[in-house]
């Protein structure tokens, strides 16, 4: 029994690695390129062109979506219908006093052909507009489908371009937002990229003041724009950041020809401390007049003119 004890203590065959260490120590071959890296600029651009080729819309991952917006009031809803504001339904109110103005909205929705009409009693359209002073017409927008940030360089790559984007720190205004879509369209940029907090989306003023240029130049929302210029910088973009104490001169910047984010801040407040420090360069418009600053859509418009002319 003393034996058999003995021999039961013994150790028997144990499982090896099976090889898995040293295979791990192996190298793994050569780099692949930049198309097949997954996360490159490159790869992003080459995916998007295949996409393209194939009829199917980008992906459009954590983009996100605005909340629907309503339209109130007589002028404000002709003006939006005149404007090319994209719009679901117009809520007419039950016997209302047909005025040119009326006539006019009803024309321009027919016109669209896409534009939903409903009327309604003036109670429901009381409750729908909180009580607003909508005069018997209520105009429904559409959420927005903000692109990736991503999506704006794979773009421009596609069309064998150097990226031309405009990120706008703490602009809340969508007159603003909206002049500087117009801007970023008129000197052949590919997109805007606007933070999700604390700044204005794409409302029907922004629309507006886009002046059709919305339908045409994306707008991309990033979570974090800090993160979101730190990963441009990491796909070989130059970030240039607008300040009043800039370091150099807008047209002294030789960066502008290349790929390129445009960093403007607000008028009030300028660049947020973070965003400031992640730029590559920070430059300054110089103004002769005495003007203490521009507001974002005329200080992105001539920043995007000197960008075009050192491109063409």
């Amino acid at each position: 029994m003393a034996n058999n004890r003995r021999m039961s203590g013994k150790k028997g065959a144990q499982v090896g690695s099976g090889g898995q260490r040293r295979r791990g120590l192996e190298g793994k071959g050569p780099t692949p390129p930049a198309e097949m890296r997954k996360g490159h600029a490159k790869q992003r651009a080459a995916a998007a062109k295949v996409r393209r080729a194939q009829g199917r819309p980008p992906q459009r991952k954590g983009a996100g979506r605005s909340s629907s917006e309503l339209v109130v009031g007589r002028n404000p809803v002709y003006e939006a219908l005149r404007d090319g504001v994209p719009a679901t339904m117009l809520y007419v109110q039950q016997f209302i006093d047909n005025d040119e103005r009326v006539r006019e909205a009803l024309q321009l929705a027919a016109e669209r052909g896409n534009i939903h009409l409903m009327e309604a009693p003036r109670p429901e359209l009381d409750r729908m507009t909180n009580g607003l002073n909508h005069q018997g017409l209520v105009l429904q927008v559409p959420p927005y489908e903000y692109a990736h940030p991503e999506d704006l360089p794979a773009g421009a790559y596609d069309k064998g371009e150097d990226p031309l984007i405009v990120a706008l720190d703490g602009v809340t205004d969508p007159r603003n937002l909206g002049a500087v879509v117009r801007s970023v369209s008129a000197f052949g940029g590919h997109g805007v990229v606007v933070p999700e907090r604390r700044s204005a989306g794409m409302s029907a003023g922004a629309w507006k003041s886009s002046a059709g240029a919305a339908a045409r130049t994306p707008v991309a929302r990033a979570t974090n724009l800090t993160r979101a210029l730190e990963q441009y910088k990491k796909a070989g973009i130059t970030v240039v950041g607008l300040a009043a104490d800039g370091e150099a001169e807008v047209g002294d910047l030789a960066a502008l020809s290349g790929p390129v984010v445009i960093v403007v801040g607000s008028e009030g407040k300028g660049l947020s401390r973070l965003v400031g420090e992640t730029c590559d360069h920070r430059v300054r418009i110089p103004m002769p007049g005495g003007a203490e600053s521009l507001n974002a859509g005329v200080a992105a418009g001539v920043v995007l003119y000197e960008a075009s002319r050192r491109r063409s």
